[in-house]
């Protein structure tokens, strides 16, 4: 079978910016002439394997970005976006959606971050009337989507912060990361304490005092000593990172700190190196990972799904959490699996699944629309109060890759992946889901004609066409 042609232009354009070359400087580098390469930038030919084999050799570029990166994204992004009943009348075709996204990402990041905005403003005059006539009641994105948008396109791999992460838990030696921890808090001047409170970690500058409650499991303590290192040792570097991020509000940028500072948590608490190679030997036994590094199956699900190094790429994963409305409260993919950027996740996913089993894995394989299958793995995940009467926080985890990789996972023993019968049918969202006899469908598809017989009435009052 012939390899299919790659056009990434705006990949091209993006990598020569970023190396902060002339074109014709990137054309003598890459062995090729300069109307060629600007061809090749404007998407009217396809990548060669000369320049595909030079920005291996010459840059380290994994090319396989070439191939992926944010294209499948927005495409999904925007279908969903369209399935808007705004845009219910006419909405463009596949075809078109994709080509934007290939030769005009800003283009289609621009017309989300509109979409985002309409939406936010319109479900705020919908239920805050008394945002009316108010000054700040203005369309703005909400700083935590994003945020989250910041994280979702950045493939939730931050490489400069992954790997002074990385780099600091190498000086954590025999005594551990969170002994480690707490020597560079005190070299700083810093107290460390623990007390009895529901606050996970409340930092006092004038006092120079770091208190973190003794409620919680230790991984958790450990992961808010790194959190607060992170503050304090790697300011100047998350401050670049929110520089570049360029974000719209002082409350967006707040939040992407915190998140950029959780991802060093993370990442020191399972350095990428060593992480990647225990992954592999235990087969993403989440269990024994977390046994390994102090850590609790959240955390080792989500950083088994950051593992995106150029060059040293593990796995691609999709990771999910959902609360029990079945709302997603975190949502990464590295597969082309992309989840609603609104509501919740469909119905016929085994991470709903995972409340009515606590403290058990569940398996599913699963085919999305467009025919991938996947292995799902499921679990449900609890954060006790700390003591009697306290609330209990009550989520669920899904993990999950396509199913090529199931062989190296060991939750893929004993799975007949081989049989299409075993594969369970699941959406993204019901709006731009094409499935016509899911018995779980709560709106119909966007594209499809609907037929209605009075006289007739299966599980739902429609047939799609």
């Amino acid at each position: 079978m012939a390899n299919p042609r790659i056009y990434a232009g705006a990949k091209l354009r993006e990598t020569r910016r970023r190396l902060g070359l002339t074109q014709k400087d990137f054309a003598a580098k890459l062995g090729v002439s300069l109307p060629y390469l600007n061809q090749m930038e404007n998407n009217k030919r396809p990548v060669s394997t000369t320049v595909v084999l030079a920005l291996a050799q010459e840059f380290g570029f994994d090319v396989t970005e070439l191939a992926s990166g944010d294209s499948e994204r927005l495409v999904s992004d925007m279908r969903e976006a369209m399935a808007d009943p705004v845009f219910a009348d006419d909405p463009p075709p596949l075809a078109d959606l994709r080509l934007t996204a290939s030769n005009a990402p800003g283009l289609a990041r621009a017309f989300l971050a509109l979409h985002r905005a309409y939406r936010e403003t319109h479900e705020r005059l919908a239920s805050l009337d008394e945002a009316l006539g108010r000054e700040d009641a203005r369309m703005q994105p909400s700083p935590w989507d994003e945020v989250r948008d910041f994280f979702h396109y950045c493939d939730n791999y931050i490489d400069a912060v992954d790997r002074a992460a990385e780099h600091f838990a190498q000086g954590a030696g025999t005594g551990g990361i969170a002994a480690h921890s707490v020597q560079t808090l005190r070299g700083e001047g810093i107290t460390v304490q623990e007390g009895d409170t529901e606050i996970l970690r409340r930092f006092d500058p004038e006092a120079r005092v770091l208190t973190l409650s003794a409620r919680v499991a230790p991984e958790t303590r450990t992961f808010q000593l790194l959190l607060q290192v992170a503050l304090l040792r790697q300011d100047q570097l998350l401050e670049a990172m929110l520089d570049l991020a360029r974000f719209q509000s002082h409350e967006a940028r707040a939040i992407a700190k915190i998140g950029l500072a959780n991802y060093f948590a993370g990442a020191a608490l399972m350095p990428y190196g060593a992480f990647l190679a225990a992954a592999r030997e235990t087969r993403h036994d989440l269990e024994r990972l977390a046994q390994l590094f102090g850590a609790s199956i959240e955390q080792v699900a989500h950083r088994l799904s950051t593992l995106q190094r150029p060059g040293a790429k593990g796995i691609p994963f999709f990771f999910v959490r959902v609360d029990q409305a079945g709302t997603i409260t975190k949502r990464h993919s590295a597969t082309r699996l992309q989840f609603a950027r609104f509501g919740g996740a469909c119905p016929l996913w085994n991470v709903h699944r995972a409340f009515e089993t606590p403290g058990r894995f569940l398996r599913q394989l699963a085919e999305t629309p467009d025919g991938v299958r996947y292995l799902s793995i499921a679990r449900d995940v609890s954060k006790p109060g700390g003591h009697f009467g306290a609330p209990v926080r009550r989520f669920a985890i899904a993990l999950g890759c396509e199913v090529a990789h199931a062989g190296r996972l060991v939750y893929g023993d004993g799975l007949d992946v081989g049989d299409k019968q075993n594969f369970e049918p699941i959406g993204i969202s019901c709006r731009i889901c094409e499935r016509v006899n899911c018995h779980q469908r709560a709106v119909p598809p966007l594209e499809r004609r609907l037929n209605i017989d009075t006289d007739r009435r299966g599980v739902l009052p429609y047939e799609v066409g």
